[in-house]
């Protein structure tokens, strides 16, 4: 039987999530680990964390695929009895390699913000930027809803505990703008596109403030809820490539995280 290493992963990875189209700042590829190293389970989460660490252990698994990078900044020192170092320690000391696929994964047809459209329900889905796949994603709702009810559409569609809204004036939504994760960044552009609202996670008050006096609304349905969601999809993809080799590998994804944020009333 074939060896499958991280290097025939990671050939999978850059097709469905091609490095090129990763921000400049950005630190996705492999991160932990070799291209060398074997691989016949893969565990597929949204955050390497103890919780998804112990997890990936549990099931055997030698190689984590992660939406947003272990490591992102450079690593000054590598001390266990803080949380990256002893998760690095961990992840070493079971030969688990880690390799992230983070803003190519976000551009991408078929990742986080299609993923997020297709939640949503959104129809005549397009990118900002017509000609290439870039952050962001813009489409038309079903039918017309006010502020309120789109905020509440959000936040059953997402199943969160709850979302913030920005109600910016009395008009009905029908075109959204979105961007999984923290993409405050692109409120004005889609303005601009002709949205009347908006969905991303982490809005700040100066962001929500120019958001209203442009007069578009906002959801902020959180950065776990707006892009868990691929990690079911990712699982489902990198299982269907694999099949397609004829690679015999076994994957899991993350069931067991929730959002770091919980609703005291």
């Amino acid at each position: 039987m074939k060896k499958i290493t991280v290097q025939h992963i990671s050939e999978i990875m850059n097709r469905l999530a091609p490095r090129q189209l990763a921000e400049e700042w950005d630190n996705p590829g492999l991160l932990v680990g070799s291209f060398d190293s074997e691989v016949e389970k893969i565990f597929v989460c949204l955050d390497v964390t103890d919780e998804t660490v112990k997890a990936a252990v549990d099931f055997g698994a030698n190689l984590i695929i992660a939406h947003h990078p272990l490591i992102f900044r450079a690593v000054k020192n590598f001390r266990t009895d803080l949380p990256l170092g002893r998760k690095l320690q961990t992840l070493i000391k079971n030969d688990i390699s880690v390799f992230a696929a983070h803003t190519n994964l976000d551009s991408v047809q078929g990742g986080v913000n299609d993923v997020l459209a297709q939640k949503l329900n959104l129809v005549d889905v397009k990118t900002f930027d017509e000609e290439n796949f870039t952050l962001g994603r813009i489409g038309k709702l079903p039918e017309k809803m006010t502020a309120k009810d789109f905020a509440q559409y959000v936040k059953k569609s997402l199943n969160c505990e709850s979302v913030r809204l920005v109600e910016a004036g009395d008009f009905l939504v029908e075109k959204v703008g979105i961007c999984g994760g923290a993409g405050s960044d692109l409120i004005s552009k889609a303005k601009f596109h002709g949205a009347q609202a908006f969905v991303t996670g982490d809005l700040k008050y100066h962001e929500a403030q120019n958001a209203a006096e442009i007069k578009i609304h906002v959801v902020d349905a959180g950065h776990f809820a707006t892009e868990f969601p691929i990690v079911h999809v990712l699982a489902e993809m990198l299982a269907a490539e694999c099949e397609k080799l004829s690679y015999k590998i076994k994957i899991a994804e993350d069931t067991i995280s929730r959002d770091v944020f919980s609703v005291v009333v």
